[in-house]
């Protein structure tokens, strides 16, 4: 019996006779993945120049660990694909000496990666509607179609942190803060695996600190911030969402890549969490420590270093581990570490069901975008759109709203809904001519809908991308003669310069991609009333559409139909009358955000981010002790333009009376209760939040901290009391020994309607 890794459970007696059974051939095919479909286009970091010189019937020769994206890398008919993937599997089982099946892995982040499948919201949309409860709906629905198809591990959630929104790949992150970051993505994890498909956790860890938000530059920041930021909400995935799988970072710590730090892979993960699961490289990684980070002379040095610290799995295809079988029998590499490897991929595959699998009946049909799915998208859409400003505009009135001039490269559409990872942008791209496979209304398309008695007119007016200005007076001859013009701007989502934000399209500047606020500017100067929709991937700066903001105490309360800049007066010259932020919205994003400006749904998202100042305020987190924001020893401005947690509704709400116990021991857990009215006139979802800051500590603390969130529906005119049963253990953080610890003192705390709005205060001792 090979000797199990701190924490491990024992091997069960199939797999322990399965180990002593196989070969140094046979257990290294079971540590790689192989890309069947793999081809020219790009749909991975350097996927052209790594393909693997390998033959698929030489590298499963002896059997196969992994299979790669089999219905997510092409347009494929889900049912034909499947009927190929259940004879696959009959011939590693018949064929090969000792039968064992693969794993099929998929992106998932937004909804299943495949030909017809659903498409939900982008991450950070999540992260914006704060309802971990529904994104477990979502992530069991996505589970549901992924084992339909014989699909067995999902490639999400991402756990990053959000440090830098000038990083590409922040469109596929949930928020800024890890708490939110940890309880929605535990949430996602807990919905798949309940279908019985393992989730993978990443990208562990640091990936989002990269220096300048450049996709996979160095990271260089304390182990504190790594400790108290960023390794939180792997932690909470792990311990109390059981995840099964993670996936290593490309980037590398103080000049040691993640890849191969087993201080990561094995010291934290599975020496101090318990993490009995699979690592599994992401894609090409394995190599990267030669050909990019230079760390390993040549593939067998690379494969040497990933397997001690800790990766598996080597994915997507034979590269670097194709070595292992011959160092192991030359001495490089000892057997054991070879042994341990594959026993955590043969538990997965017997935890799975693998090892019993019967595959004789393949599905003949199947509906990867049913109406409960599309429900579930929608729902999550409409919880997610953030109102950032509103001078009475919305809801519009059909009575006002005769003539609708719709306007803006995002209006009209379809690729415009959706993130990175979904299937339209990541592989459609490359496809032309292929349809999407699932129905796509645009923002346009769904507006006639929901107003049905309008003249809806639509132009683009611009490209999103571009210095194109030609259009510009078409569309502003199109708001001239409308009674209100909705305006929608923002990203295109795709991969390695394919795109205005997505993995490897990371910005020098946070400005609207192209001359898209040159024609926002140029509709708002007609005089038409102007609703500005920005539909993004990444927070950008709307400085010039947003009213400037009042002192946040007691003025940021969540007011609505009139906000607190603009209650006063209509809305200034030079400004829209109101604008959204949404976070590609997915397939049912436009008839959500249709019904939010009619009013048949009040805007409840808040940001998951900080609305930017400037791209030169970068990187910047509402988790900033004192001196890490304005201050009187620095002339620049960090504040950005809306906090983390803002966002206004059609109501007003009051939060009042929050009370908590005067002390607390260091191990407990405290109930704090907050009051909270609806005191408009329209019932809407407020989003309650707890903050803290710790006023004395050992090591400078956060001015503001995040402890806990609820959503509460409210007709007009009542009043709950909201109660937070808080773990003191929140308010831990990492102490000059590098331990974690609560520390004793003074914490202040409030609910507000941002995270810089005390308007309700208390206080509590930590004793």
């Amino acid at each position: 019996m090979m000797p199990q890794s701190p924490g491990s459970t024992p091997l069960s007696p199939r797999v322990s006779a399965l180990l002593d059974a196989m070969t140094l051939d046979e257990k290294q095919a079971q540590l790689v993945g192989f890309w069947v479909d793999q081809g020219s286009e790009v749909v991975a970091p350097m996927s052209g120049e790594k393909k693997s010189s390998s033959r698929y019937e030489e590298a499963s020769a002896h059997g196969i660990g992994h299979l790669t994206r089999v219905f997510g890398t092409r347009p494929v008919d889900p049912v034909e694909r499947a009927a190929w993937l259940w004879a696959e599997q009959r011939r590693l089982q018949q064929e090969t000496r000792l039968g064992i099946p693969a794993i099929v892995h998929e992106e998932c982040l937004t909804g299943l990666a495949a030909w017809k499948a659903a498409t939900f919201p982008t991450p950070l949309a999540w992260g914006a509607a704060f309802d971990p409860e529904l994104v477990e709906e979502v992530g069991r629905a996505v589970g549901s179609s992924m084992r339909a198809l014989g699909i067995h591990q999902g490639l999400a959630p991402v756990l990053d942190v959000i440090r830098d929104p000038r990083w590409g790949r922040v469109d596929e992150c949930i928020a800024e803060d890890p708490l939110v970051v940890g309880r929605v993505g535990t949430a996602y994890v807990r919905g798949l695996q309940s279908e019985g498909v393992h989730a993978t956790l990443k990208h562990f860890v640091g990936y989002s600190a990269s220096k300048a938000g450049r996709n996979h530059a160095p990271v260089s920041i304390g182990q504190r911030e790594i400790e108290d930021v960023l390794l939180p909400p792997f932690e909470m995935a792990v311990r109390e969402g059981g995840a099964r799988s993670v996936m290593n970072s490309y980037t590398d710590i103080d000049g040691v890549p993640l890849a191969a730090d087993p201080r990561y892979l094995t010291g934290i993960l599975r020496e101090r969490w318990g993490f009995e699961g699979v690592v599994v490289s992401d894609y090409f990684s394995v190599d990267f420590l030669q050909s990019m980070q230079r760390i390993a002379a040549d593939s067998a040095d690379a494969a040497r270093l990933a397997i001690t610290a800790g990766i598996d799995v080597e994915l997507p295809s034979p590269d670097a581990f194709a070595t292992l079988a011959d160092q192991v029998r030359d001495g490089r590499l000892a057997p054991e570490v070879l042994d341990r490897a594959v026993a955590r991929v043969l538990a997965q595959k017997e935890e799975l069901g693998l090892l019993d699998a019967d595959f004789d009946t393949p599905p003949t049909s199947i509906d990867l975008d049913p109406v409960e799915h599309r429900a579930l998208a929608r729902r999550l859409a409409e919880e997610s759109v953030v109102l950032l400003s509103n001078d009475g505009i919305l809801p519009l009135d059909p009575a006002g709203a005769a003539r609708i001039a719709v306007i803006g490269p995002n209006a009209d559409s379809t690729e415009a809904l959706m993130g990175c990872y979904s299937f339209v942008n990541h592989v459609l791209a490359h496809h032309p001519e292929t349809p999407a496979g699932i129905e796509l209304p645009t923002v346009a398309a769904a507006l006639r809908t929901e107003f049905p008695e309008a003249e809806i007119t639509t132009t683009a007016g611009c490209a999103v991308e571009g210095a194109d200005r030609s259009g510009i007076p078409d569309a502003v001859e199109a708001a001239t003669g409308a009674d209100v013009a909705i305006v929608v701007v923002g990203d295109r989502a795709g991969l390695f310069g394919r795109g205005t934000v997505g993995e490897g399209n990371d910005v020098e500047d946070l400005e609207l991609p192209g001359v898209q606020r040159d024609l926002v500017e140029a509709i708002v100067a007609t005089g038409t009333p102007v609703v500005l929709i920005s539909m993004t991937g990444r927070p950008y700066v709307l400085d010039w559409a947003l009213p400037p903001r009042a002192g946040a105490t007691g003025a940021m309360t969540g007011l609505g139909a009139v906000d607190a800049d603009a209650s006063a007066s209509a809305s200034p010259a030079g400004r829209p009358a109101a604008v959204l932020q949404t976070f590609f919205p997915g397939e049912e994003g436009a008839p959500a955000l249709a019904r939010l400006l009619s009013g048949r749904v009040a805007p409840s998202g808040r940001l998951p981010v900080s609305l930017p100042r400037s791209a030169g305020a970068q990187p910047y987190s509402y988790l900033h002790p004192v001196l890490g924001g304005r201050t009187d020893v620095t002339s620049a401005d960090s504040t950005p333009v809306r906090p983390f947690g803002f966002g206004l509704s059609y109501t007003t709400f009051m939060h009042h009376d929050l009370a908590v116990p005067p002390t607390v021991a260091a191990a407990e857990t405290f109930r704090a209760t907050v009051r909270v009215r609806n005191t408009g006139a329209v019932e809407a979802t407020d989003v309650v939040q707890l903050y803290a800051i710790d006023e004395v500590a050992s090591v400078t603390r956060p001015v503001a901290q995040l402890l806990d969130f609820r959503r509460v529906a409210l007709p007009p005119g009542r009043e709950t009391v909201v109660e937070f049963d808080v773990p003191i253990e929140r308010l831990a953080f990492t102490g000059l020994d590098g331990v974690k610890r609560v520390e004793t003192g003074s914490i202040r705390l409030w609910v507000g309607g941002a995270c810089d709005d005390e308007e309700t205060v208390a206080r509590l001792e930590i004793v």
